[in-house]
């Protein structure tokens, strides 16, 4: 069991072999465009639909006590990744903080965020889609709208949601093209994305009738389950729509390729976090108010169908064409993440070592890209929206949990070590992180509980199988 307790060296964590290093070619503004890529996207675009419908227009505390706790881990991310500036994120950290086998939990529990995250997204962008090919077909009398078989997945009628898989294709690509080239496509595309929230709340907020948020908490504020078995409340929300928020820890991922981390990490995580949580309630309170929740709480596409129902039908026209054009950039951004974790982890030993290998051209791990687009489309082919959301974010708060433990135990283990960025009453911080991620994973539907237990009973099976003997701290001792 000391396998368990072995752990990186700090001053080496930097020190990686040729052939398996990855290429600094990041500044901070491609890092806050990808922190915003990853935060602004499904969850205010398609998710606050189903965060409505779980709090009704309470939603508006369900995304400021998210974005709370968000903004505790994403502090202790700022720390530490610029005390670690290597790929690999909250697994890298607790690797030196915490040990082998929490670190192996961790980045278990994170593969299974990221793949879940890009699934979902696929979905939310495929929703979009959809509904773009069906104007497209009935004020246009184009033929091109998609059968309902290829249109979603066997949840709802059809067979496999064919433009979900395509899209993870599309986006792998780009990623296989180089880091730097895909990262300055993605921070164009956020400037549109922006624009179409901008628009979104410019056009909506006039329409703002008090009556809409009566009754405010309709379902009461800790979870509970209502009678149509569904588990509704404030923080029945929150735990859902946290999921909005936390596209920030895939800039820490970009560490080991950022030019200068120990000042451009903190500006990406820290300024994309708080640009962030501003934008989001804007959107939820334009949203709440503009229309009662019951009408756009199961919509696919909840924003355009807000704008169509109060009659701005250009505007709904423009938000979709916005969200098919810039939804990408969330899966982007989480495809950039999912794919370093494997990476890390594959060159560390704990899987197989022929995965971490880097493209000499391109400078990106086209192998392990490749894997991770194929794991990814065929969870998006068949997935639903709202439980594969809910499961990416059991994966997300353990890692979170595990940030706010490193973030402690290497203030009290390393209290002299030079920390570039240093996270303001740490001890306050760290423990409100974690246990605001506790009450949050606590919140979520008991099914997800149970199937994220079940995920890493899996993988500690897979630990002692096969990822504890191949380590390379288990070849050097």
């Amino acid at each position: 069991m000391q396998s368990l307790l072995r752990r990186k060296d700090i001053n080496r964590i930097t020190e990686h072999e040729e052939g398996r290093k990855l290429v600094p070619t990041l500044s901070w503004p491609h890092l806050v465009a990808l922190g915003i890529g990853a935060i602004v996207g499904t969850g205010i675009y398609t998710l606050i639909g189903v965060g409505a419908d779980k709090a009704g227009p309470a939603v508006l505390l369900s995304f400021l006590i998210a974005g709370v706790v968000c903004a505790c881990a994403a502090l202790a991310y700022a720390e530490l990744s610029t005390m670690m500036p290597a790929a690999g994120s909250a697994y890298t950290y607790s690797y030196a903080a915490l040990g082998e086998g929490l670190a192996w939990i961790i980045g278990w529990s994170l593969i299974l965020e990221y793949s879940l995250v890009v699934s979902t997204v696929a979905v939310g962008w495929s929703g979009y889609f959809v509904g773009f090919l069906d104007w497209l077909h009935t004020n246009m009398g184009w033929s091109v709208a998609l059968p309902k078989a290829l249109a979603a997945g066997p949840h709802a009628g059809g067979l496999i949601n064919l433009p979900a898989v395509l899209i993870v294709f599309v986006v792998a690509g780009a990623l296989m093209a180089g880091t730097r080239e895909s990262a300055t496509v993605n921070a164009f595309l956020v400037v549109f994305k922006l624009i179409a929230l901008a628009i979104f709340v410019a056009v909506a907020l006039p329409a703002f009738n008090a009556d809409n948020l009566h009754p405010f908490m309709p379902y009461g504020f800790p979870k509970s389950m209502g009678a149509d078995g569904v588990e509704r409340g404030v923080m029945a929300a929150a735990a859902i729509i946290f999921f909005a928020f936390y596209g920030f820890d895939a800039i820490s991922t970009a560490a080991e390729e950022t030019k200068n981390p120990g000042r451009d990490l903190s500006i990406g995580i820290v300024g994309s976090m708080i640009g962030c949580t501003v934008i989001y309630m804007l959107v939820a309170l334009a949203a709440i108010g503009a229309m009662n929740f019951g009408v756009f709480g199961k919509s696919a596409e909840p924003l355009a169908l807000i704008m169509r129902e109060l009659g701005h039908g250009t505007v709904a026209f423009l938000i979709g064409v916005v969200a098919i054009i810039a939804l990408p950039t969330v899966l982007l951004a989480f495809f950039y993440g999912q794919s370093r974790i494997f990476f890390v982890m594959s060159r560390d030993g704990l899987l197989p070592r022929g995965l971490s290998k880097v493209n000499a051209r391109t400078g990106t791990p086209v192998a392990i890209t490749a894997f991770t687009a194929v794991l990814v489309a065929a969870l998006a082919g068949v997935a639903r929206l709202d439980e594969i959301a809910a499961l990416a974010n059991a994966g997300t708060l353990a890692a979170f949990i595990a940030v706010g433990a490193c973030l402690l135990v290497l203030r009290k283990r390393e209290p002299n070590r030079p920390r570039s960025f240093r996270t303001p009453l740490a001890w306050l911080v760290g423990p409100l992180a974690i246990l605001g991620c506790l009450y949050l994973f606590w919140s979520l539907p008991q099914k997800t509980q149970l199937w994220f237990l079940t995920w890493n009973a899996i993988g500690v099976v897979v630990y002692f199988v096969y990822a504890r003997s191949h380590s390379m701290l288990a070849r050097k001792d």
